[in-house]
């Protein structure tokens, strides 16, 4: 990869840093830019996992400095989730390259309206009793979660948002310690698969990790309240026009 290259995953990785910790959604970002640089669908999908890899392990460590992490719940809702990532991920690495494109455009359009939508702002949380059910439902739905994350995973925070906010009522910043940990449980499990069938390019990945911490580490220290709408109107803008060019409405 050339140095221009390497330069412009960098600066997409912190576009799509500072969008997830500000609005949400950087992987609709990354994905399809990995796809247009070249990288075959399976081999984009696999790399963007690097990046998302790494800055949950970062979000991890500082929810547990914060002391706001619910281990044993995460876990218990993550082992399902692995369950499914293996599927997913199975799924993934056998799709030719135009259907998981089309898949791709379809998921980003929808996952757009759930981010206009906002559960974080929707959905209000409230104490709830966890019992069994509550148990077994949220087995039954991170099962499909991690279907859902190791096929595609861009936007695989807004519906794990959602889910959790509905099976436990908790705050959103334990929901959101949760979340780090639950998807940084399957990660593994799908980013080994990738990496086992050949899926994933170093290079790539290593150079969006960086620039994605990078950016969650600006986006983390901004204020940046006024400033919603205008992302939210880029990130519309953006996923609008790659979601056309995946389903081959026009080309570069």
């Amino acid at each position: 990869m050339s140095v221009k290259y390497t330069l412009l995953v960098i600066a997409v990785g912190t576009i799509a840093g500072f969008l997830n910790t500000v609005a949400g959604g950087g992987s609709l970002f990354t994905m399809p830019v990995l796809i247009f640089l070249g990288l075959p669908s399976a081999v984009a999908n696999g790399t963007n996992r690097i990046a998302i890899m790494i800055q949950n392990i970062i979000a991890i460590t500082n929810f547990k400095n914060k002391g706001y992490f619910d281990w044993k719940l995460s876990v218990t809702l993550a082992l399902p989730a692995v369950l499914g990532a293996i599927v997913g991920s199975n799924i993934a690495i056998s799709l030719p390259d135009d259907i998981f494109n089309k898949i791709l455009a379809v998921v980003m359009i929808i996952i757009l309206g759930l981010i206009l939508w906002n559960p974080k702002k929707r959905l209000k949380s409230r104490d709830l009793e966890l019992n069994n059910r509550r148990k077994i439902i949220g087995a039954i739905v991170f099962f499909f979660v991690g279907i859902y994350g190791g096929l595609i995973q861009a936007g695989v925070g807004f519906i794990i948002i959602a889910s959790l906010t509905l099976i436990t009522g908790f705050s959103l910043v334990r929901i959101n310690s949760m979340k780090v940990l639950i998807v940084a449980i399957y990660m593994i499990i799908s980013l080994l698969i990738f990496i086992i069938n050949g899926k994933v390019n170093w290079l790539y990945g290593l150079s969006l990790a960086i620039g994605n911490g990078l950016g969650a580490f600006i986006g983390s220290n901004l204020s940046v309240k006024k400033g919603d709408k205008w992302i939210k109107v880029i990130l519309t803008i953006s996923i609008l026009l790659m979601s056309a060019k995946l389903l081959g409405i026009f080309r570069l």
